[in-house]
């Protein structure tokens, strides 16, 4: 272990700005020095998905105003793995802060650049240094030892990371499988060692944190979809995560096992295969066929293979759900295999999918009906094998809800953990010397990726656009002339407002009546003031249709003095 470095006034300290009190963006930051004049080591830089709250909005990234104000004493991003939520970030918010050195194994490199060229964003000059597994890196101050972990995609890492003060070891995502399928598995000889050595902190995945037991093994699943596929009386469509690749590879053999043809359906899923293959992940015999071949297969002897596993609304799965994929239909007596568990908040994006196929006579099985599906992160059982491995005296259970967290927090407890922090996002956590604690907070928050743009979740867009969903909007238009008088009777156009009152008035006929009844209220030397005219008419007509209709609507006014 590394010589403690008690009696310098330098401390360790622990940041997340994303990840801890939900699924998602992750972006951890590890910091050491002096309070004030810390450097800095990132780990992780994800995003998280929209949902019915953000409308319009399909990418979700951390605020990274504190790591801005920091970028010079950054000493390099370190990425887990390439899933979404831990390096789908980077192209947004990397180049904020100061192109620093990003390190990553070959798959996660390999899927990064495929990520970059994705966007059109040359990585010529991208400062990636590609490490191999189990690789001991000085990155500034910190010694970053990569520890191989198993989950549900290639090359996951913990970070074992050392400074004079002690070490603090960054499990990212993990559980314990002895046949992981792709990568090795979790590196348990490296792991009791550094507990022997002595670990200060471990810093833990939680995400499982309320089942109880071990999760099963990739594996099973493979010979369980195997047996499903043999018993399909015609088409079968697995859905799953993209980046799964050891389920992309059980998906094939299962096709290969029972003499069906593999379809991949999904863009995304391209970008994986192509990745997997050139880092050797997947069988050399992996063969498939594109989506614009699957209508030349007869039902019974075509497996397809499809993205949308969440109700992505535009993934494949649901727009064949919707009958409006172009290439790929279902029907009557076919099944779909969702080989996946639904993210917290994605339920209702799921269920509608699964509905629309139920009502075209489409099986739907789960996990709820077969193993076809197992989480890559670790339940109570792991969780508890892990402590008496690493043994460390401080935890911070992070990747986790609220619920999660707790449950793990309370786990080490009972583990016999003497300090267990219950952090959230912004908390900056004190970890050596000890006692460890929270000191301090730093600032927060979500930015939106609104089509090409990059802006603050407090701009506002995103609640005009939760306002218009909720009361629609009503534009009106006015023409005075300079003595104050209307040239014509207002324009008004309702857009998202139900056109009659229970009357039978039109919402139109009451807009417009108060939009001519509020400017004839106003004294005539005060007309000649647009800005003036517009918000009384705006608030008259907003009163107005609340009135009539028991909603306010989204009000704009235009008034023009000739």
């Amino acid at each position: 272990m590394a010589k403690k470095d008690s009696k310098s006034k330098n401390a360790l300290v622990f940041v997340s700005l994303g990840g801890i009190g939900e699924i998602g963006m992750n972006l951890y930051l590890y910091g050491y020095g002096r309070d004030g004049a810390n450097t800095w080591l990132i780990v992780d830089m994800g995003v998280t998905f929209g949902g019915e709250y953000e409308p319009g909005i399909d990418i979700v990234l951390p605020d990274i105003r504190f790591l801005e104000e920091e970028s010079r004493n950054i000493a390099g991003l370190v990425l887990t793995h390439a899933h979404e939520d831990h390096y789908g970030a980077i192209p947004d918010l990397w180049p904020l802060i100061g192109r620093v050195p990003i390190y990553a194994t070959p798959f996660t490199a390999e899927m990064l650049r495929g990520k970059l060229g994705e966007m059109r964003i040359k990585d010529d000059d991208l400062p990636l240094e590609v490490l191999p597994l189990g690789a001991r890196r000085q990155i500034g101050p910190f010694d970053v030892e990569l520890i191989s972990m198993s989950h549900s995609i290639p090359e996951p890492t913990a970070l074992a990371i050392r400074t004079p003060l002690g070490t603090a070891l960054h499990t990212g995502d993990w559980k314990l499988d002895k046949k992981p399928l792709t990568s090795a598995p979790t590196d348990e000889n490296r792991l009791r060692e550094i507990g022997r050595e002595g670990l200060d902190a471990l810093i833990c995945d939680s995400t499982n944190a309320i089942r109880e037991g071990v999760s099963p093994s990739e594996a099973e699943v493979a010979e369980n979809l195997t047996k499903l596929i043999k018993k399909a009386p015609s088409c079968v469509a697995v859905t799953t995560f993209a980046s799964n690749v050891a389920r992309l590879g059980s998906v094939a053999s299962a096709a290969r096992a029972t003499g069906r043809e593999l379809v991949v359906v999904g863009r995304a899923m391209y970008r994986v295969i192509e990745a997997a293959q050139t880092t050797g992940y997947l069988d050399p015999e992996f063969r498939f066929h594109p989506e614009t071949s699957f209508a030349q297969f007869s039902p019974n002897n075509v497996v397809a293979l499809c993205t949308g596993s969440q109700g992505e609304p535009r993934a494949a799965m649901s727009r064949i759900a919707a009958g409006q994929h172009p290439h790929v239909s279902l029907k009557q007596g076919d099944w779909v295999i969702f080989s996946s568990r639904t993210i917290p908040g994605n339920e209702k994006s799921v269920g509608r999918v699964q509905n629309a196929l139920s009502d075209q006579g489409i099986e739907i099985l789960t996990d709820q009906d077969a193993l076809v599906h197992v989480s890559g992160h670790p339940r109570r059982g792991e969780l508890e094998q892990l402590y008496r491995w690493l043994k460390p005296s401080i935890a911070v259970p992070m990747h986790g809800e609220g619920r999660h967290l707790e449950a793990h927090a309370e786990l080490a407890e009972d583990l016999g953990v003497k300090h267990v922090i219950r952090a959230r996002n912004g908390s900056m956590v004190h970890l050596l010397p000890k006692p460890a604690g929270i000191v301090d907070d730093v600032p927060v928050g979500r930015l939106y990726r609104d089509g090409t743009i990059l802006t603050s979740a407090d701009d506002g867009q995103v609640r005009d656009r939760r306002k218009l969903a909720f009361a629609g909007i009503a534009n009106v238009s006015l023409v005075l002339t300079t003595k104050g008088e209307l040239v014509a009777e207002p324009e008004v156009a309702l857009m998202g407002l139900p056109e009659e009152d229970n009357d039978g008035v039109p919402l139109e006929e009451i807009a417009r009546d108060a939009a001519v009844g509020t400017v004839e209220s106003i004294p005539r030397p005060r007309r000649k003031d647009p800005q003036l005219v517009s918000e009384a008419v705006r608030r008259g007509v907003r009163a107005a249709l609340n009135q009539a209709w028991g909603k306010k609507p989204v009000c704009t006014v235009l008034t023009t003095v000739l």
